[in-house]
């Protein structure tokens, strides 16, 4: 393979581990190769042998064809992924996030989207500036990659929350406590997904809105079943849920770790807040 293929293959490689959501050491484990040799692939900096790449094509789910072609696919929902199913999800390991895109978080967060530089970027990440564009097209790319992951570790564990369910009011309650989780213990890679709503084009502010809405609609859907049984009191299901949701997104508004209460202190309190506003029928009695 010449140079110049290895280092277009070695990009779609990295595009593709991005779109699927892999941390550089998750797909490493996954091709039983080290970090850096990964690294070095996807920088075209090593031989890529025919049989590898199928070894990663398998990882990633993605058609060899593809990556020869630099096709990058979407990042997967989070419910048609069943070979990344979430059994703990109330687990929060330390995040492996690619290294561009945890540079890029750093970045958002302390200057916003508008005044990041794909230079600071690149040198967070101890890449050049000629590097970094090798594998993104820009700023616009690098956030639609990071609040995609985002949201798609979000919806995995908001499947494997509702799942653990056996009635609405119990399911709601399971998606009531993902929510205030993560945006505890993700909050800042959840507060730069919801301030920098305003900073994607409109093509991808309505991707992302999906993938946003789709959480919202979890929601109300365990809501209006519980309405439906008889469970919850409210005169104003879908005004109370959208509430619900807000007050968890919103926890990155103010929380930070080391403070009073921890992630999980608070998820049980926002619980009871929910079904309050939804006016339980359990505990109105």
């Amino acid at each position: 393979m010449a140079v110049d293929d290895a280092q277009r293959v070695g990009a779609s490689v990295r595009a593709a581990r991005l779109a699927r959501g892999a941390g550089l050491r998750m797909l490493a484990a996954r091709i039983g190769v080290s970090p850096s040799t990964l690294s070095q692939i996807e920088h075209g900096r090593t031989r890529l042998t025919v049989d590898r790449l199928g070894v990663i094509a398998a990882a990633l789910d993605v058609p060899v064809g593809d990556i020869l072609d630099g096709r990058t696919p979407r990042a997967p929902e989070a419910s048609s992924e069943p070979r990344r199913e979430v059994t703990d999800w109330r687990r929060y390991d330390p995040l492996d996030l690619d290294p561009v895109l945890d540079a890029a978080r750093a970045e958002f967060l302390a200057v916003g989207y508008h005044g990041a530089t794909m230079r600071r970027i690149a040198s967070r990440c101890g890449l050049s500036v000629s590097g970094l564009y090798h594998h993104f097209a820009g700023k616009q790319q690098i956030l639609l990659a990071l609040v995609e992951v985002t949201m798609a570790d979000l919806g995995r564990r908001a499947d494997a929350a509702r799942a653990e369910g056996s009635d609405p009011v119990d399911r709601f309650c399971l998606l009531v406590e993902n929510l205030a989780l993560y945006h505890s213990h993700r909050a800042e890679l959840a507060f730069v997904g919801n301030t920098e709503m305003r900073s994607f084009t409109e093509a991808n502010r309505r991707r992302v809105a999906g993938l946003r809405t789709r959480q919202q609609r979890m929601v109300d859907a365990e809501v209006d079943a519980a309405v439906a049984a008889g469970a919850f009191r409210t005169d104003h299901p879908h005004e109370a849920s959208r509430a619900v949701v807000t007050m968890c997104t919103a926890l990155t508004d103010w929380y930070r770790p080391g403070g009073p209460s921890t992630p999980e202190q608070i998820a049980r309190r926002y619980v009871g807040f929910a079904l309050d506003m939804l006016e339980d029928v359990r505990a109105t009695g």
